[in-house]
């Protein structure tokens, strides 16, 4: 017998939204100091934490949207619980290039107060891009962090990243020892703040990281980027990797466009980065609160507002970024076109198991419904046995899009899932959990 799930399953997921459980969103109050258990970031009782907001744009040229309205309405209205305060270096008017180095302090303190009054995190950002190798400028860095972290000390909601992202050649060897003293230097004052580590090839290099680790330190996560209409399967898999490895991993600045921050949207490679992040956990923050005449821009070029933005004063990526912080969009919450069906059915038997098939997500995107599913499997039989096999009949034909913990195949509309070699021993009245997939076409065909 094929496991069956009424289609009436989604009526539950009318009020779902994209924030994992635990986001800090979810949250009431001011902001709590966080820490890692593992690869997760937690918040002060051990919850798991996924911070999810936007960065700023180069606070240099664009100090008018650090206000106390502005970090309010991207909590309030967008549903961010984080804002990084992006600080260029080398360039021109960047801290270490000709800006004003006192003014530019005064900004990171007030957009830190601001974000904490807001109830939201907020990352200060030594944002090297032109000059590649943070060493370049470590002693301004050591500087920098040394009177940031003795200012903000007793602040909870700070996240500092001392590195943007590395370039030009440089190795993780020299990005390493960069860190060591710029965490050491923060570390005097702030013994427990969380720390992002950029990593080689403009953040995308995580699995060096991951290869040679930070273990002096604690509370050390390292960063990740990327730019959907360029990075597709490959980074995604070497960060799927890499927290795999046990590295924890902090995205701290995305676009759905290209890698030039130009150029046309991905919405569906987006999706899929998403998607990814959602499920193991990562925090994220997207790119850029601005006006700039460019496609990662949120705000439109001829918004002329520091706060109060409507969406007409939305760029398509700045529509985006907040359907997704909201949980509105996208990918966009599917409402069933019945509702008061049941919500789930009971475990089935299956070959001696019980087969429990939960809807846990659903949206669309381009036009195709999505279904994300976890999968638990009991065994019933009274016996131990080696290897299963289950088979799940849907509405109609559908692909597969995304699988974990289990070998997938797809003929038509039935779904097949078989044991890997590391869960296919299943006791006696044993459960294997943590099996889940992504499919797009049809919901599980009810009974």
């Amino acid at each position: 017998m094929k496991k069956r799930i009424c289609a009436g399953l989604l009526a539950m997921l009318l009020a779902w939204t994209l924030a994992a459980p635990g986001a800090a969103s979810d949250r009431d109050g001011a902001p709590g100091p966080l820490h890692l258990e593992g690869t997760q970031l937690t918040d002060a009782n051990g919850e798991p934490v996924q911070l999810r907001g936007v960065s700023t744009h180069g606070l240099a040229w664009y100090p008018q949207y650090v206000n106390a309205d502005c970090f309010r309405q991207l909590h309030d209205q967008w549903g961010a619980d984080l804002v990084r305060l992006a600080m260029y270096t080398a360039e021109y008017g960047g801290y270490c290039s000709g800006g004003d180095q006192e003014a530019l302090k005064a900004l990171v303190l007030d957009g830190v107060a601001y974000a904490a009054d807001a109830g939201m995190y907020a990352i200060v950002d030594w944002h090297i891009l032109s000059d590649g190798d943070p060493n370049i400028h470590k002693d301004e860095a050591l500087a920098f962090f040394s009177e940031m972290s003795a200012a903000l000390a007793e602040r909870d909601n700070v996240i500092y990243e001392i590195c943007n992202e590395p370039n030009g050649g440089t190795d993780w060897t020299a990005v390493k020892a960069y860190a060591l003293e710029v965490i050491g230097a923060i570390r005097q004052n702030d013994p427990d703040a969380v720390i992002i580590v950029g990593t080689p090839e403009w953040c995308q290099r995580v699995d060096l990281a991951a290869a040679d680790p930070i273990t002096e330190y604690d509370n050390v996560m390292y960063a990740l980027h990327f730019y959907a209409d360029t990075h597709r399967d490959q980074l995604r898999d070497r960060l799927e990797a890499a927290v795999a490895a046990g590295l924890p991993v902090f995205v701290s600045e995305f676009g759905i466009c290209d890698a030039s921050g130009s150029g046309a949207v991905n919405e569906d490679e987006a999706a899929k980065w998403v998607r990814l992040m959602d499920r193991l956990g990562v925090s994220y923050a997207a790119w850029n609160l601005s006006n700039k005449d460019e496609t990662s821009a949120m705000l439109d070029s001829g918004c002329q507002k520091t706060s109060g933005f409507d969406e007409a004063d939305l760029s398509q990526s700045g529509r985006w970024v907040v359907g997704l912080l909201s949980g509105q969009a996208p990918p966009e919450v599917s409402a069933p076109a019945e509702s008061g069906a049941a919500a789930a059915d009971a475990p089935v038997e299956q070959d001696g198991l019980l087969v429990e098939a939960k809807l846990a997500n659903s949206w669309q995107s381009g036009g195709e419904g999505y279904y994300q599913y976890t999968l638990t499997l009991t065994n019933a039989s009274g016996a131990d046995r080696e290897g299963w096999t289950v088979e799940l009949a849907f509405d109609g034909p559908v692909t597969l899009q995304d699988g974990w913990n289990g070998v997938y195949s797809v003929q038509g509309s039935t779904l097949t899932v078989q044991a890997k070699d590391y869960n296919a021993d299943l006791p006696a009245g044993g459960t294997v959990a943590d099996v889940g997939f992504i499919v797009s076409g049809a919901a599980l065909a009810g009974d």
